[in-house]
């Protein structure tokens, strides 16, 4: 099946992977991260047992780790001196963790210690680092957006630094700032920051000030982004990938299936009513060398789907 229009014609190659047929992924396994490494091989970060996928380029399983997040969120690459690492977060035991390829645990990200988190949730959902390879400090950021509506910042070393919530700009206090990265297309990067309950992106500098926003009435639900070759890729959860172009503004849809959302049961209904060609919840996507996309989504045994850039 083909979709897409214009420049932006991909295959839909459906079931592209699976997750493990295990208890856990048959009652939960919903599929919410998802990265490319440097050699090729995507990984996947579900909620399920292992929760760490990582998959060849055919979509074969060949290396698995982590038993122990049960609600596995946010996935984020970084890379040291050549090396890579994972940013893990659980939404639900609040773990914050920085990880070798192969599971080894290096940094652990405390809940901060501040006033509002006595009497309010904490929920941390992505990590952006601000890598020294792109001219940054290795400032950590972790948003809170299924907690309180708040974005940390850390130094290199795990140390808490500050918060913001949106009241730094006209654009007004976070709705589940669900996800961040570090937009590297300027000359100086910023934070862009997935603020899916108001349907939008707000953009700040990498010292915590706010710059701008864009997405008002383009953008429904934004999980987060990628960016290549200046391209933005956005997968949004009500059923629908967005491509913007280097000044952020909208090229077009892929998969839309909007109406999806207002089923009973959606996103988690049966999987009947998967359509192939269509999304049904979009959490998380990632772009290889060839502009081949991959997008994981929030559904109970997960789905992982690739659409092969057409050239």
């Amino acid at each position: 099946m083909i979709i897409g229009e214009g420049n932006f014609k991909y295959e839909w190659i459906e079931n592209w992977a699976k997750i493990p047929d295990t208890v856990s992924g048959r009652e939960n396994g919903r599929t919410h991260g998802i990265v490319v490494l440097k050699n090729g091989n995507i990984a996947v970060f579900n909620q399920a047992d292992p929760a760490v996928l990582i998959f060849n380029s055919n979509g074969e399983l060949i290396n698995s780790w982590g038993n122990r997040f049960n609600g596995a969120h946010g996935l984020t690459l970084t890379e040291e001196n050549g090396k890579e690492y994972f940013w893990l977060t659980d939404q639900y035991s609040c773990e914050v963790v920085k990880t070798t390829i192969n599971g080894k645990t290096l940094l652990r990200i405390e809940k901060p210690r501040i006033k509002l988190y006595e009497e309010k949730e904490y929920s941390p959902t992505w990590v952006a680092v601000f890598e020294e390879r792109f001219g940054g400090n290795g400032d950590i950021w972790v948003t809170d957006g299924y907690g309180s509506n708040l974005i940390h910042r850390y130094s290199k070393e795990g140390i808490y630094l500050k918060s913001i919530n949106g009241e730094e700009g006209k654009a007004g206090v976070f709705k589940c700032p669900h996800s961040i990265f570090i937009n590297t297309r300027e000359p100086e990067p910023e934070l862009y920051i997935a603020d899916r309950g108001n349907k939008r992106f707000q953009v700040y500098d990498t010292e915590g000030n706010y710059k701008r926003s864009f997405g008002k009435n383009i953008l429904i639900s934004p999980c987060g982004g990628v960016i290549k070759d200046n391209l933005l890729y956005i997968p949004e959860l009500r059923a629908r990938v967005a491509i913007f172009d280097e000044n952020d503004k909208l090229i077009t849809y892929l998969g839309r299936n909007e109406s999806v959302c207002d089923l009973p049961g959606w996103p988690n209904h049966t999987k009947k009513l998967i359509q192939k060609g269509k999304f049904n919840s979009p959490h998380d996507m990632a772009v290889d060398e060839e502009d081949n996309l991959y997008i994981v989504e929030w559904i109970i045994g997960g789905r992982i789907t690739k659409l092969r850039r057409l050239k």
